[in-house]
């Protein structure tokens, strides 16, 4: 069983001359320890298709099962627990509190999951140090540069244990040094920890980090390949 799967979703805004079909039907299957990039042009449905997967939106019609379990017809509760408990979240603009410093950042998906403050500020700080900020941790975002930005921004998304990372356009924002080093980054927690990512990108060689390819067009999959270079380096 597929940790996410897809069954004829569709996603449609507004009614009458105002409709607009998103997602027109799509079918997809996403295993545990999958490398995914989404791409597309603006308006294909990527990142429609990314916000259903990440519980943040609701398909018009189809099914959508995690981890074997039928989610559409959950509340708002329900899916925010979902939210909480197996996924995290990376932005392209890094959703970092100003004036607060990374460790109390990466704290906070902690804090709402009731975790006592002891165990919540080890758990940060292994995070930060994970992905190379330690000695970082009083600093606030306006002290940091894009890259660490970034970085606090993955430290919070793992702090967790997620099964999955939703990375939306993770590297948008930085030049091509530091965008290598945040796919370095996501690359080796899905190999070392085996975390899903699933990654929206409209840059081609971001893209081939992934060890899949997968391209909309106009609310539709063209495309889903196997990227055999990642494949066969894996190996």
């Amino acid at each position: 069983m597929p940790l996410i799967r897809l069954q004829g979703i569709t996603k449609i805004y507004g009614t009458g001359d105002a409709e607009v079909r998103a997602l027109r039907g799509i079918d997809m299957d996403i295993h545990g320890g999958e490398f995914v990039a989404i791409m597309g042009p603006s308006g294909s449905g990527k990142s429609t298709a990314m916000n259903i997967m990440g519980f943040l939106d609701k398909p018009t019609s189809g099914t959508y099962l995690f981890g074997g379990a039928e989610v559409d017809n959950l509340g708002r509760d329900q899916l925010a627990l979902l939210r909480r408990n197996f996924l995290g979240f990376v932005f392209q603009g890094y959703n970092l509190l100003a004036r607060t410093s990374a460790l109390d950042n990466v704290e906070l998906p902690l804090i709402y999951q009731g975790m006592a403050g002891t165990k919540r500020r080890q758990l940060a700080r292994e995070a930060l140090a994970k992905v190379g900020l330690k000695g970082r941790e009083d600093h606030d975002p306006s002290q940091l540069s894009g890259g660490q930005q970034q970085r606090v921004a993955i430290a919070r998304a793992i702090v967790t244990n997620p099964d999955v990372i939703l990375a939306d356009e993770p590297t948008g924002n930085l030049d091509t040094a530091r965008s290598r080093e945040i796919m370095d980054l996501l690359t080796d927690l899905n190999r070392t920890d085996g975390i899903t990512i699933l990654m929206v990108t409209h840059e081609p060689d971001m893209a081939e980090y992934a060890d899949r390819l997968v391209h909309f067009v106009d609310g539709l999959i063209e495309s889903d390949t196997r990227n055999e270079k990642v494949t066969t380096d894996a190996l």
